[in-house]
């Protein structure tokens, strides 16, 4: 995924997580039951599987993260976010436990991204056979997939766009 609006840069990446971290989950919880379990349609997800599928690419990015680290110009998995989120049963989880899941998975992908030294954040990695791109590229693109998606799901992110 390209990176959109917000095209911030690793630190600041690093501390827009960290600040969704903070306020992202109470803005989360404040959403009405009926409007989280709402689908707009049969084929397009409801902001229960928007945030199941924020989950799912946690701990896939936090693994990839991990691995770039660890490993010179790794290739990482991809992942079929459809059959994930289906698999998941997201739509019939409990929104609260959701949001803690969310908050625990993405603290571990910012340990993870803090500990990252200056030449790791410049690896090259291959993600599913894509071209190339640096560990740096791919955390930022990340944060600007959280931020897509929780819009989606109703929350404003329009001031963590504009602090990036």
């Amino acid at each position: 995924m390209a990176a959109k609006a917000a095209n911030v840069d690793r630190v600041n990446a690093i501390a827009l997580l960290r600040r969704l971290l903070e306020e992202a989950p109470s803005r989360l919880e404040k959403l009405p039951q009926t409007t989280v379990a709402r689908k707009p349609s049969a084929a397009r997800w409801s902001p229960k599987e928007h945030l199941g599928h924020l989950l799912d690419s946690a701990a896939v990015n936090h693994q990839r993260l991990v691995l770039a680290q660890l490993e010179e110009n790794p290739a990482l998995p991809g992942y079929d976010r459809n059959r994930w989120v289906e698999l998941h049963g997201y739509q019939q989880r409990d929104w609260r436990e959701l949001i803690e899941s969310w908050r625990v998975l993405n603290r571990e992908l910012l340990v993870a991204a803090e500990a990252a030294s200056e030449p790791a954040w410049r690896r090259r990695c291959i993600v599913a056979g894509s071209v190339p791109q640096t560990l740096k590229i791919m955390f930022e693109e990340y944060v600007d997939h959280l931020l897509h998606h929780l819009e989606h799901i109703g929350i404003d992110v329009e001031d963590f766009r504009t602090s990036a």
